[in-house]
């Protein structure tokens, strides 16, 4: 995968949105494929809009939500890797 590689998601609507991804792992602790993805947004304290799923490599329309506080730990602890001090990202990685 190249450095900007494109995630495209239908929403409820049918309205299609694209995302960049960020970071893509398996964690062989959970058996489980995850995805940290961006809309390139910001909220309002000017942080990027950041999500992150788990996700099935057989089936890219298949998304389902981080399940527990371990994950998200192991999701932390990546974006503190990926961001700098700025809060911006200075690493992407797909396995």
């Amino acid at each position: 995968m190249n450095s900007s590689e494109k995630l495209r998601i239908t929403d409820a609507n049918g309205i299609v949105k694209e995302y960049e991804i960020l970071y893509a792992f398996y964690w062989i602790k959970t058996d489980k494929n995850y995805i940290i993805y961006t809309d390139n947004t910001y909220n309002e304290k000017n942080d990027l809009n950041i999500f992150a799923s788990i996700y099935y490599p057989n089936d890219n329309t298949k998304f389902d939500n981080i399940e527990t506080e371990e994950e998200w730990e192991k999701i932390e602890n990546i974006l503190k890797s990926i961001l700098d001090s700025d809060g911006e990202i200075n690493e992407r990685r797909y396995n």
